[in-house]
């Protein structure tokens, strides 16, 4: 079999190919057909959207009409959700040859863990925020659906993805990248989200069984996670910023950083439901002594994501990466939310009120721009 060999070297090509980006304009005037080409990182929309909803859910301070806003903001990831699945069928059946490809890219194959952290965020909002509209036993329905489906197609792509990468192709010094984490984080989402059923699985071995399944979860996207930011961090202290195309990718480190926080939290509040009190007693404390700490990390790499960000902004032009603004950002502060509530330190809940306000402007921002994109036709190209 033979290998292919990818260079970051050539990182405008790199960011063209991440983004999925060109001149759709050209494309819709010229008659061609723009969907060929749509790609899995489109999910990133679902996940940014939903996640302002979840964390508007949990937010420490709850403004009056807060809740409702979430609720319109988790019904529109909803229907994106939806949009964006019936679109992504007729581009496997119409497409198959582009579908392909995008499996066998070395940069867009990492984005297939976008869809089922797309199915998981809007699967917990279902049961934060859409039940006030559909009940509580419909929105379990919803949730189990969404979180079984999202945490099978995670754990697909947290195998398969890597192995493909190890077998398939051959990567330099300097090709490690924020996307580099993107199939990998599916397994972390699942176990922060399936702490949500667990008070609503029969008690027993199932909530045990459930319990235990997150744990495992959080331990392989954790591992993974790590060894991948330590290659990112080394691969810019050796080889520098990458292309300004892809500066935002440098976001997505927060993606892994804050929802094993949000993970480690979610699952000690619940663990007195499932677990012996000793062992519940024991997740309550590993939550604080493993969640402060790596919240401390996230702080200082937020620092430096808006640090290289603003250095590079007058080279960077809008693309689907800066769909890592959001969600990334939008884990933080589930994270500080989930701190606080285990500590009551109001320095999480300040934290957590002052990200949100940045994870709206930056949603805000990005929506806006892709928005502007579609209709002005500059998305759903080849890259050129």
């Amino acid at each position: 079999m033979t290998t292919a060999t990818f260079r970051p070297a050539a990182e405008s090509t790199l960011s063209r190919t991440v983004a999925g980006t060109s001149a759709t304009s050209r494309a819709l005037a010229s008659g061609s057909e723009p969907l060929r080409h749509l790609a899995p990182n489109w999910f990133a929309v679902v996940m940014g959207t939903g996640i302002i909803a979840n964390a508007a859910a949990t937010l420490p301070t709850q403004f009056p009409g807060l809740r409702g806003a979430a609720t319109v903001v988790w019904a529109l990831a909803a229907l994106l959700l939806i949009a964006l699945a019936a679109v992504w069928i007729a581009h496997w059946r119409r497409y198959p040859d582009a579908a392909h490809a995008h499996g066998s890219n070395p940069t867009m194959m990492l984005f297939y863990g976008a869809p089922p952290m797309a199915l998981l965020t809007v699967g917990a909002g279902t049961l934060l925020l859409g039940r006030d509209l559909i009940g509580l036993r419909a929105a379990l329905t919803v949730d189990w659906v969404l979180w079984s489906a999202g945490t099978a197609l995670g754990l697909l792509t947290a195998a398969g993805i890597p192995y493909r990468m190890i077998t398939r192709h051959r990567f330099d010094a300097d090709s490690a990248f924020g996307g580099w984490l993107m199939p990998v984080v599916p397994p972390m989402v699942s176990a922060a989200t399936g702490a949500l059923l667990i008070p609503h699985t029969p008690a027993g071995q199932a909530r045990m069984t459930l319990m235990f399944a997150c744990l495992a979860m959080f331990g392989l996207s954790l591992i993974a996670a790590f060894i991948t930011i330590t290659l990112i961090w080394s691969r810019l202290l050796h080889h520098g910023l990458p292309a300004a195309g892809m500066v935002a990718t440098v976001w997505l480190v927060l993606g892994p950083l804050g929802q094993s926080v949000t993970a480690a939290g979610q699952l000690a509040q619940v663990a007195p439901t499932a677990l012996p009190g000793r062992d519940a007693a024991g997740l309550d404390v590993f939550a604080l002594i493993f969640g402060v700490p790596t919240w401390g990390f996230a702080m200082l790499w937020l620092a430096l994501a808006i640090a290289v960000t603003a250095h590079a902004r007058t080279e960077m032009r809008f693309n689907m990466t800066w769909w890592g603004f959001t969600f990334p950002l939008g884990t933080c502060v589930t994270a500080s939310t989930v701190l606080y509530a285990h500590t009551g330190a109001v320095l999480f809940a300040v934290t957590a009120v002052a990200l949100f306000a940045l994870l709206v402007v930056a949603w805000m921002l990005v929506a806006g721009r892709t928005v502007h994109g579609i209709l002005g036709g500059e998305l759903l190209s080849p890259a050129a």
